[in-house]
């Protein structure tokens, strides 16, 4: 076990450099533990037989009522399904092998199992059962997990804090005292979001319990560099080409982009975007867009596309609603809409244009609740997963060629989805 600090706790202050100097440094220095073999193999040194790393393959995490089900990426096996109380979400952890199921007061740690066995002639793949570690990182209401440059930040919407570690943390780490983090506070607790951006700083959204305002940008010292104030209801955030950052407004977006803050402004006097969606191979940003600021329940029908250079903003109209679990970005940078039609639009980020439609699920009709299941969207790689709650399954789409390679029926209804591997 390696043994770390206790988290520091920063009132508004962000990771101590020391953290993401650990970050980049694992980025460049040989791997040990989970990571030797690789690290043997760019050397030319051959790998102890005891050696692991992240193996090239994928892992499937779905949410149910009551617990979450493990599957293999491909073949949609089911690997293990375990019983936790209450209703879950689920996010990736930052290092390519676990997953943070999100519970009522707390992060859960998951290890989904994926590994490789590397010895001096050859490497042998293979996966362990998958579990809860034990590690649990106590939270007041847990909300955004954010991962960039290295770092992941769990937000706690309860109190305004957010904790960040370094993407490798997670190893050996056996309660919260071993894994070497740092505890943001925010001024006021708020459901919100801190980015951990390049070169030690990060960017948190500003709020209290009563309204959300907007964001400010930290240096890894913890001092102010900018904030922005003009971004009501600010909510979600996203990372596009060039560490870019692009949060959603009730009148548009803001960017943070080479230091500095850019604001874009709806055509409509409500025009909210809270769920965007980046990729780093696009300077483009794909977002929702509601226009009804009393609607119980809005079905939009268009999204946004933000330009991110040019800091302006483009409406899609797809004939179709969807809803927050419906945006997600392709291998290309491809903007992807799941719609209530039941098929994947695919849009070129850069002209708006449909230029694909791949066909998964029945037609279907959003729920009232948000916490109710609905077809959800995941992308890892060239792969597409499609849930769909009405028949209790599960869907594999092969975006280069729109094929759907697999589909399984599972023994509980799946509401949201989360990835992990190669």
């Amino acid at each position: 076990m390696i043994t770390a600090r206790r988290p520091h706790r920063l009132h508004f202050l962000t990771a101590a450099p020391a953290l993401l100097a650990v970050a980049a440094l694992a980025a460049c220095a040989s791997p040990s533990g989970e990571d030797g073999g690789a690290s043997a193999e760019a050397s030319g040194t051959a790998p102890s037989s005891n050696a692991e790393r992240e193996v090239a393959t994928t892992r499937i995490v779905a949410a149910y009522d009551g617990g979450v089900l493990v599957l293999e990426g491909d073949s949609l096996e089911l690997v293990a399904d375990l019983p936790i109380d209450g209703f879950l979400r689920v996010n990736p952890a930052g290092d390519g092998r676990r997953v943070l199921v999100s519970t009522d007061d707390a992060f859960e740690v998951l290890d989904t199992g994926v590994r490789v066995e590397a010895h001096s002639d050859h490497d042998h793949y293979y996966a362990t059962d998958p579990g809860l570690t034990g590690l649990s990182f106590p939270a007041e209401h847990p909300g955004h997990v954010t991962t960039n440059a290295g770092v992941t930040a769990l937000f706690a919407d309860g109190t305004g804090e957010a904790l960040l570690y370094d993407e490798g943390a997670l190893r050996n780490a056996d309660e919260p005292d071993d894994v070497d983090a740092v505890v943001h506070e925010s001024a006021e607790a708020h459901h919100g979001v801190v980015v951990p951006l390049a070169g030690g700083g990060l960017l948190t959204t500003l709020g209290d319990e009563s309204a959300r305002t907007g964001a400010a940008v930290l240096d890894a010292a913890g001092a102010e560099l900018a904030r922005i104030e003009t971004c009501p209801g600010v909510h979600g955030a996203a990372i596009a080409a060039d560490d870019t950052v692009v949060l959603g407004c009730e009148d548009g977006a803001i960017i943070w982009s080479d230091g500095a803050f850019a604001e874009v402004q709806a055509p409509d006097a409500y025009g909210r975007i809270g769920n965007p969606s980046g990729s780093a191979l696009s300077t483009v940003v794909l977002g929702d867009y509601k226009v009804d600021p009393d609607a119980e329940l809005e079905r939009p029908t268009r999204v946004s596309l933000i330009d991110t250079e040019s800091a302006t903003l483009r409406l899609v109209e797809l004939g179709t609603s969807y809803t927050f679990r419906s945006l997600a970005r392709g291998p290309n940078g491809e903007a992807l809409v799941l719609g209530t039609d039941g098929a994947i639009h695919v849009l070129d980020p850069a002209t708006g244009e449909v230029v694909e439609r791949i066909d998964v699920v029945e037609a279907w009709t959003e729920p009232s609740e948000w916490q109710q299941p609905r077809p959800s969207l995941e992308v890892h790689g060239h792969r597409a997963y499609v849930t769909d709650p009405a028949a209790s399954a599960l869907h594999v789409v092969d975006l280069g060629t729109g094929a759907i390679t697999a589909s399984a029926e599972l023994p509980h209804v799946p509401n949201e989805l989360s990835s992990v591997g190669g």
